[in-house]
């Protein structure tokens, strides 16, 4: 079942989210960050578990929104939960009137499957650098950008 992400889900979000990082699958997210940010969270709960989770978040006055922190435990991979995330984001998108949704993303491959293009990450607006300064890549950036062009 996929839902709104509640506060107390914010540990378990969490979480899933720094395993991933560990990896150097996803970048890792602070626990405050999540608590600040948890309207953007959708999570996918099965038997009261957190089994998946992506974010919405939306980037200003630019008309764009960006996916993030989508992750699913291993065990779950391949069952389509990350395809169902990353759709209900951009069911969201749409409703808020967003035209564009993008990602930075390690596996840019996952999101082509979904009709985003890879586009050159000086495409995007100055505003979605906020994160980056914090970022342990950053300034060389490992992340490849992703968009999609929504038809509202």
């Amino acid at each position: 079942m996929i839902r709104k992400a509640k506060l107390t889900d914010a540990k378990e979000i969490y979480a899933l989210i720094n395993s991933w990082s560990k990896k150097g699958k996803v970048l890792g997210r602070s626990l405050n960050y999540i608590y600040e940010n948890i309207r953007d969270f959708w999570v996918y709960q099965e038997k009261k578990k957190i089994i998946g989770a992506c974010a919405l978040h939306a980037v200003g006055w630019q008309d764009l929104g960006e996916v993030k922190s989508l992750v699913v435990l291993p065990k779950f991979q391949h069952k389509k939960i990350g395809t169902k995330l990353v759709s209900r984001c951009i069911d969201e998108a749409k409703a808020l009137g967003v035209k564009n949704v993008f990602a930075l993303t390690f596996v840019p491959l996952f999101f082509k499957k979904l009709g985003f293009r890879q586009i050159d990450m000086k495409e995007l607006p100055h505003k979605i650098w906020n994160d980056c300064v914090d970022c342990v890549y950053f300034p060389d950036c490992q992340e490849k950008a992703v968009i999609l062009k929504l038809n509202n």
